[in-house]
């Protein structure tokens, strides 16, 4: 299949790309950044199958021509993860680029005929279900707060009209809290992972520092992107919106302690009273876990990499895209 990617060389589209490249579909990047250096080198192999458009969501034009070629499928998962201070100063930036810019994109691919897009949304659009239930299915009721998770449930919604409307294939996946490969800090991600700033205080020889454990139903970013080259493989899938996640809690304080036991020197803890931690959780409790029955019913999918096995697997890649901290 030709699959073209927005927000493509961001670090879950990476993974996404690399997926679909060693499924052998052919695979066109857009994204206002460029291809990192490191991935074009570990995507080399798949350069006769890669394309990387440096172009911006927002930009209609753009847009069109990079959709004009034809595809069988589009990902739509350019946004701004954004926390309090830029959704304070910014919310006309958040808007245009997480649900504004979401339109074109949907006229131009119903209008070249592509088959299916699968729309990258978040398990943010819970917003404050998400204290209030002891499981989120994806027939939970939404109470989105932060900007953030405004525009991703609103992008579902629309998304799902026009489902039905244009009677075509428009289905969005709600992603569990995502860490993994070729995350990192740029100008438009402002919350990054409890396990990436884990990592970064490794690399600069800092101790991590946690309020409290952090227990959530991470997802490594390989499982999202074999989840979602699932969906675009599927024949048809029976439901518009998906949760994708491990569906089983772990703390990321278990995390960064299991990582320090690979890499000794680095130190995981918890604050003690009145200490400032040190690594930000994003959030001031815990949430409710993911249910992942729907994609486990339909395609029997779930996710390979728990607590230790993701450990093992960013500790490898980080220490050969980054050297040893």
């Amino acid at each position: 299949m030709r699959i073209l990617v927005f927000g493509g060389t961001g670090f879950v589209g990476l993974n996404i790309a690399a997926t679909l490249l060693a499924r052998d579909h052919a695979v066109t990047l857009f994204d206002r950044a460029g291809l990192p250096s490191d991935a074009a080198r570990d995507l080399a192999s798949h350069a006769d199958r890669l394309t990387v458009i440096q172009g911006d969501i927002t930009d209609q034009n753009a847009v069109g021509q990079a959709i004009a070629p034809g595809y069988e499928a589009i990902i739509l998962g350019a946004a701004i993860t954004a926390g309090p201070e830029r959704e304070a100063k910014d919310p006309e930036t958040i808007l245009r680029v997480n649900l504004l810019a979401q339109t074109p994109v949907l006229i131009a691919a119903q209008r070249t005929g592509v088959k299916r897009i699968i729309n990258l949304s978040s398990a943010a659009a819970y917003g404050a279900s998400a204290f209030g239930n002891a499981v989120l299915d994806e027939e939970t009721p939404c109470d989105p707060v932060s900007l953030y998770a405004i525009t991703k449930l609103a992008s579902e919604k629309v998304a799902a009209r026009l489902s039905t409307l244009w009677q075509c294939q428009i289905i969005s996946v709600r992603l569990s809290a995502v860490f993994g490969p070729w995350e990192r800090s740029n100008e438009v991600r402002d919350t990054p992972s409890p396990q990436a700033q884990i990592l970064a205080a490794m690399q600069a020889k800092r101790e991590a520092v946690l309020s409290r454990p952090g227990v959530r139903d991470w997802i490594y970013a390989v499982d999202v992107a074999e989840a979602v080259t699932l969906l675009i493989e599927a024949e048809r899938p029976k439901h518009q919106l998906y949760n994708i996640s491990t569906g089983v809690e772990w703390p990321a304080l278990q995390w960064g302690q299991e990582l320090a036991a690979l890499h000794p020197g680095l130190i995981c803890r918890l604050a003690e009273a009145g200490e400032a931690p040190s690594v930000d959780l994003h959030s001031p409790a815990d949430r409710a876990p993911l249910s992942v029955s729907r994609m486990a019913e339909e395609f029997g999918w779930r996710a390979r990499f728990g607590c230790a096995e993701s450990v093992a697997d960013l500790s490898r890649w980080w220490t050969e895209h980054r050297g040893e901290a």
